[in-house]
């Protein structure tokens, strides 16, 4: 399987640490958090960014997302288009956005958010893809689902893929199989992490936990999406850090295929 990781999981971390990190751990992708604390962010020149691209394609690196916090079903503006060039100029496959969106809706359509979102997609440049994460308003695979099949309706040709955070789905009452079922069309890779669902779903060390590892494996059987850890040690500082979470997610990872063979 192909393994990533976030650079949330080291905030704040050189490039020359996250490319020891993934070498040491047999790393095949990242998700680059973006923001102005961070070495990728939208103020980049133009030289800076052909630097960083090379440097991570030299290192046999893909870059999966440039991890944004732009929420597409925002009423404010958003600099959407900023980050799509950015993921452009570094031959990302897309710009991770959240949903965010603060309407409720009702049952006979879609939300004003949800038509805010319609109006961004269409309007954008693509250049990069957009990828929605199943979080806030929208972590449910079926909620997610539901806006996605309205962009395939309303948007034909859009450039919107989905970021599968597996433990948000689960949070929400879906287990793996379910959520791969609703979310499959448009899936492009799969963040993971553990967490405790006796503690409202705290994120926790690999393997101490109770997310169903074995079944998101099993749900996955025969595909080849890009696995990726998402360490959420910017936001939960009690967990270890990523040169432990790291081997100790591949072990987690290869125990539970262990037990679906």
């Amino acid at each position: 399987m192909r393994f990533a990781f976030s650079t949330l999981g080291c905030p704040g971390a050189p490039l020359d640490h996250v490319l020891e990190l993934a070498k040491g751990n047999d790393i095949s992708g990242l998700e680059l958090r973006t923001a102005p604390d961070e070495f990728t962010n939208t103020t980049l020149s133009t030289a800076e960014r052909r630097e960083l691209r090379i440097r991570i394609e030299d290192a046999g690196l893909e870059i999966l997302a440039v991890s944004s916090y732009v929420k597409l079903c925002a009423v404010e503006d958003q600099p959407l288009e900023a980050h799509l060039e950015l993921a452009a100029d570094l031959g990302a496959r897309g710009v991770r956005v959240f949903p965010g969106d603060v309407d409720s809706g009702t049952t006979d359509g879609p939300s004003a958010g949800e038509i805010r979102a319609l109006d961004r997609v269409t309007s954008a440049p693509r250049d990069a893809q957009i990828l929605l994460e199943t979080h806030d308003s929208h972590s449910a695979g079926r909620k997610m689902a539901a806006l996605l099949t309205l962009l395939d309706n309303d948007v034909p040709g859009h450039n919107v893929k989905v970021i599968w955070d597996s433990a948000h789905t689960w949070s929400h009452g879906e287990t793996p199989a379910e959520a791969f079922e609703l979310l499959k069309p448009w899936i492009e890779f799969v963040q993971i992490k553990d967490s405790d669902s006796s503690q409202d779903y705290r994120p926790v060390a690999m393997g101490a936990g109770d997310y169903p590892i074995r079944d998101l494996l099993q749900a996955l059987d025969g595909t080849d999406y890009p696995l990726s850890l998402e360490w959420e040690l910017k936001w939960h500082p009690h967990l270890p850090p990523l040169e432990e979470a790291l081997p100790a997610t591949r072990a987690w990872l290869d125990q539970g295929a262990d037990d679906v063979r």
